[in-house]
């Protein structure tokens, strides 16, 4: 037991080591991330968003509509610390180090020895033992380590949040069915209901995980209907204001925005399909080919792409800020852990199979918020699905050291195994690592959105000697950046400025506040009818006979601005 905690906390500051390095540096701050710093900052100085309203449940943003409660975590760190990177970032990177000991904690209660009558999960022989404290270290191992779970805590992402409630949420449920407790179904049914403060895809997944729930756990809950009733009214009371928040057509028009039904490939497919009949207008051709078939056939699709060995092994999302050149989701070596670990759990004898069909059912609706999209694969919307993968993985990871240790007699043998294992884990993990941060920036580089920080201060350091300054939009929402940057005062931006109307993926900008324009560069237009200003522009944009007073270059080396004294 002493050990188990020594590993575990060995674990943690694995953890925090790989998440919290260099976090104000790498990567470079995106959009989001700035608008998430700057509404903040917004609501210390002025007790309203960016646009002004009055501390809200969705924040408005670039009429996305964000889940506000990461906003609400940022600010604390904002007030203290001040506007920047750290305090953007160290609420994903601490929440995403204890989501490690939240699988630990999970694992620990959905095999341990309490829930499961037995310190131990046997094969069909009665033969292989996996300890259940060592497949919680295995599975805190792994996830310490992931991939999918290193780079969405390594930045303002609301959903490393979510899926730390979730996981949190799940192990308070299965401590309550054993202890038949209502402050710890108190606890769940709140955890949940923060998750749904925190990231849209935990609206769809928490409700399917809760069906799940229900049916696995139905004879335990019939025997605690009065607590599971009274914690489901404490969430229900929770979600109160989110509810009403709904009322509101602008939130719910955003999540229609990037819904498959925004799609309009299957439609376009139905009238194809009904054309290729004699009589397109025949019970046969509406029968097999119209929207409810075809609609369905593509979430079926953006579902089970989210299991795809491409996906999940090789090359990841085809989104360049959701990725690492060369890497999957998940390492090499998972694609044997997983798959002795789904045989493991199909077919031993576990002695408690609530615990199995829980992780499974996990596995099967993790991915359904990002299939409901356009989108898909999507490793953010699915990325709750690496707690159960993790798990699953551990069980096989666990099985092969059991293994192992059962099967080879000779200890020479064995400690070379143990060694060629470590080394494939190792070279795995330090690819990774090499990718990451060696790579993925200039291989990626309009992955996020390097360059503009030297931009701004640049800018800052020069803007009085000017009437106006232009600056290219060919860069994703550049005046939250600035704002992000310059500190702008929330109390002046908030008179001052006006969002454009939603373009067609559903988003808005600003286009200019003070002295700042913020739009596509003209050069024969803009530099003769912009005298005393600096126009900021691309290499595309800008000629080389101008006169460039500046090139601006991100951490990556790559070359994003020149800035034109006119």
């Amino acid at each position: 037991m002493k050990t188990n905690k020594i590993l575990l906390i060995a674990i943690l500051l694995l953890a925090a080591l790989l998440r919290f390095w260099k976090l104000n540096d790498y990567p470079a701050l995106n959009a989001d991330e700035s608008a998430i710093g700057y509404n903040a900052y917004s609501l210390i100085q002025t007790g309203m968003d960016e646009h002004g309203n009055s501390w809200p449940i969705h924040f408005q943003s670039f009429n996305d509509y964000k889940p506000g409660l990461y906003f609400y975590l940022v600010l604390p760190f904002v007030k203290f610390s001040g506007l920047n990177e750290w305090a953007v970032r160290i609420p994903s990177a601490t929440l995403g180090v204890l989501s490690v000991w939240a699988i630990y904690l999970l694992v620990n209660e959905l095999f341990g020895s309490k829930m499961a009558n037995s310190q131990w999960l046997i094969d069909k022989k009665n033969k292989l033992i996996i300890n259940h404290e060592s497949l919680a270290i295995s599975a805190s191992f792994l996830l310490a380590i992931s991939p999918w779970h290193i780079h969405f805590s390594r930045g303002g992402w609301e959903v490393s949040v979510a899926t730390f409630f979730i996981t949190l949420g799940l192990y308070f449920f299965v401590k309550a069915i054993r202890k038949s407790n209502l402050l710890l179904f108190a606890l769940c049914s709140l955890l949940f209901a923060l998750s749904f403060y925190t990231y849209h895809a935990a609206r769809i997944v928490v409700p399917l995980l809760g069906i799940g729930l229900l049916v696995i756990y139905r004879d335990s809950i019939k025997k605690n209907v009065k607590n599971v009733a009274l914690a489901g009214l404490v969430g229900l009371v929770a979600l109160l204001p989110l509810i009403k928040d709904f009322t509101r057509p602008e939130i719910s028009s955003r999540a229609a925005g990037v819904g498959l039904f925004a799609d309009p490939g299957p439609l376009s497919r139905v009238n194809e399909q009904r054309g290729e009949h004699g009589d397109y207008t025949s019970i046969q051709a509406k029968l097999l080919h119209n929207k409810a078939v075809n609609y369905s056939l593509a979430f079926l699709d953006n579902w089970s792409e989210h299991y795809h060995g491409l996906f999940l092994f090789l090359s990841g999302d085809d989104i360049q800020r959701n990725k690492v050149p060369e890497t999957g989701q998940m390492y090499l070596f998972d694609i044997l852990f997983l798959t002795l670990g789904v045989v493991f759990l199909l077919k031993s004898k576990i002695l408690n199979p609530k615990s199995r069909n829980l992780i499974l059912w996990w596995l099967l609706v993790a991915p359904t918020a990002s299939a409901l999209t356009f989108q898909s694969p999507h490793a953010l919307r699915s990325q709750n699905m690496v707690i159960p993968l993790t798990i699953i993985g551990a069980v096989g990871f666990s099985y092969i050291l059991k293994w192992l240790k059962l099967n080879i007699t000779s200890k020479s043998l064995l400690t070379t195994y143990y060694i060629l294992l470590a080394t494939v884990i190792f070279w795995n993990f330090a690819r990774y690592q090499h990718m990451y941060w060696i790579h993925m920036a200039k291989e990626y580089p309009f992955s996020s959105q390097y360059g503009v920080k030297e931009l701004v201060a640049y800018v800052n350091e020069n803007k009085d000697k000017y009437e106006n300054i232009i600056v290219t939009d060919r860069y994703d929402q550049p005046y939250i950046l600035f704002l992000f940057y310059l500190k702008y005062p929330p109390d002046m931006f908030q008179k001052e400025h006006e969002l454009t109307a939603r373009d067609k993926f559903g988003f808005s900008t600003v286009r200019a506040f003070d002295r700042f324009e913020f739009r596509s560069i003209e050069w024969d237009t803009d530099q003769p009818t912009n005298p005393n200003s600096l126009i900021i522009g691309t290499d595309e944009e800008i000629p080389d006979e101008a006169n460039i007073v500046k090139e601006i270059y991100g951490t990556n080396g790559y070359k994003y601005f020149q800035v034109v004294a006119n």
